[in-house]
């Protein structure tokens, strides 16, 4: 399973004298199981893109299928099966009475029986971390946090192969965004869902992630590990983005410990290399 990208271009209301080009010529696979970040500047092209993911935009020029289903075709109830959208500040789209009725929304819509559902709502709330206690409190009682994860579940529960997810930390402080990230990444390793992120962090993007796209004026600039995509901080800042914070500090580092390893992307990585040269010292 995965989604195929060929020569897509799209343009925001073409024809019109306010006509602008979003997409140009963009090509790229992403498969089964993987877990990608796709970064780039404001009007970069990347929201522009994922919308494509799930049919909620049409190309303009050029062909999107997921799993063999055209994105452009009929078959938009297929579609949003197989690809969940979170957009920044999904709480904002909470409206049922109770956490239950709010995430059982999507499945029922899908016709699936009373069973499936029940089955599917807990099973969702279950994976984003939170206690089956709330199912019939408010979603509006809940905390910021919390209704974040109501939110995600409801995408959750329509069992999508791939979930896409746009600034999905926005707003919340560093333990919410640890929790969202958290359980993640274990939907990611225990249920090899396809998760797509869509993040300004460049932090997060260098721990979580397998591989980056970088967008640039509605075209791939980039498409790699992190690693790989990281270590041309030149290129990055040419393009309105920047590597990191812990990179640059492991820069300055440098100046005065010429051999520490500044190719560094998380804290992580910089708590071993500087862990690995204060016991070479000891030992010397």
């Amino acid at each position: 399973m995965s989604i195929i990208v060929e020569n897509l271009s799209y343009i925001y209301m073409k024809g019109t004298p306010f006509e602008k080009k979003a997409l140009s010529n963009v090509n790229l696979t992403i498969q089964d199981g993987e877990f990608i970040a796709i970064i780039g500047h404001t009007g970069s092209g990347k929201s522009t893109l994922i919308q494509h993911f799930n049919g909620l935009l049409k190309p303009t020029e050029g062909k999107i299928t997921v799993d063999g289903v055209d994105v452009a075709g009929k078959q938009l109830k297929d579609l949003r099966k197989m690809v969940g959208i979170v957009f920044q500040y999904p709480e904002y789209q909470l409206f049922e009475e109770t956490v239950y009725k709010d995430v059982a929304f999507a499945p029922l819509k899908q016709g699936l029986n009373e069973d499936e559902v029940k089955r599917r709502v807990y099973a969702a709330i279950n994976a984003v971390g939170l206690d089956e206690s709330i199912m019939e409190k408010s979603p509006f009682e809940l905390s910021g946090g919390q209704k974040r994860r109501v939110a995600i579940a409801g995408v959750l529960a329509m069992n999508p192969k791939f979930l896409i997810l746009d600034e999905p930390t926005a707003g919340l402080d560093p333990r919410g965004r640890d929790e969202i990230y958290g359980f993640i990444t274990e939907l990611h390793k225990n249920l090899g869902i396809t998760v797509i992120l869509v993040s300004h962090n460049m932090e997060d993007v260098a721990r979580l992630v397998d591989r980056v796209i970088v967008m640039n004026r509605g075209t791939v600039d980039m498409d790699g590990k992190p690693s790989e995509i990281f270590k041309d901080a030149q290129k990055l800042e040419t393009i309105g983005l920047t590597v990191p914070q812990i990179t640059h500090l492991m820069k300055r580092l440098k100046e005065k410990i010429p051999e520490i390893n500044d190719r560094i992307f998380t804290v992580d990585e910089a708590r071993d290399e500087i862990m690995r040269l204060l016991g070479r010292k000891t030992h010397d």
